[in-house]
């Protein structure tokens, strides 16, 4: 009890004679009644400012979508507002794009507070920004023509130099063509939202996408299949993405999803827009 007692005495006397009245650490400071003040730079930045600044791409069907009026929906947007709520501050939702991404998340002067709408975590992404914990599993998988979905029953039915792979640039889609797809042809097209009815329409064969993406169109579009739904070829989840230095906005983040994964919100917004949930 004495040794701990004298440690004590010691942090002390040094925290008030070197750093006098108020000593900043990392992420809390001391203050000179030896109170802990959890420090929230980036929390307050946007409280002051009344409105968070959201990056989305508005392009990715059914987790974020911008329509010509200029208003936004989808699974991440609803993810969002819930952010926002726990923040008690407004939406501005900055266009981003997947090519810009990560510059985008990275610049100076910041451009928005975080990301959100179909970012999947990865390794890289984590070796220089923050990623939230997950809120929807993903996974890549195709689209076709409905009337050839008997023909794509694997990647090899896929990898041949007759079939036209069609996908939008700059993101994971892009690179998992390019790294799997060495035979076929792949044909880039920039903007996402428009891949679907260009497959359907016989421009391309086959779309590269996501099992979170997928189920939308083969709903909307009597055209289109999805024959490896079941059978994604990679495995893994979505989240927010924001620069470093933010952890008490990533903690944040990261209350919320677990408050939504724990209260039913998340489920409910699986089934809203039909998606698998795997929480």
């Amino acid at each position: 009890m004495m040794r701990i007692q004298v440690r004590k005495f010691i942090f002390l006397f040094l925290s008030t004679v070197l750093l006098g009245s108020m000593v900043s650490f990392a992420s809390c400071t001391v203050s000179k009644d030896n109170t802990i003040i959890v420090n929230q730079p980036t929390i307050n930045r946007i409280q002051e400012r009344g409105t968070i600044l959201i990056g989305t791409t508005g392009d990715y069907r059914p987790l974020t979508f911008r329509e010509a009026d200029g208003t936004y929906w989808g699974f991440g947007i609803e993810v969002a507002g819930q952010i926002a709520k726990r923040l008690g501050v407004n939406i501005q939702f900055v266009p981003t794009s997947w090519p810009t991404l990560s510059t985008d998340v990275t610049s100076n002067p910041q451009a928005f507070d975080l990301a959100i709408g179909g970012i999947t975590i990865t390794d890289a992404r984590k070796q220089t920004m923050l990623m939230s914990d997950g809120y929807l599993a993903n996974g890549k998988t195709i689209l076709c023509r409905a009337s050839e979905a008997d023909r794509y029953q694997k990647l090899a039915d896929i990898d041949k130099p007759d079939v036209r792979v069609m996908v939008n640039p700059g993101g994971l889609n892009e690179k998992f063509a390019n790294q799997n797809l060495t035979h076929a042809t792949i044909i880039v097209h920039d903007k996402n939202e428009e891949i679907p009815s260009l497959i359907a329409e016989g421009q391309a064969d086959v779309m590269i996408t996501e099992i979170t993406e997928a189920p939308y169109y083969i709903q909307t579009d009597t055209r289109l299949a999805a024959p490896l739904l079941n059978a994604p070829f990679t495995h893994g989840e979505i989240g927010v993405l924001m620069r470093q230095g933010q952890d008490d906005l990533l903690q944040l983040v990261n209350d919320v999803i677990s408050q939504m994964k724990a209260d039913g919100t998340l489920r409910q917004l699986h089934e809203k827009y039909g998606l698998v949930y795997a929480y």
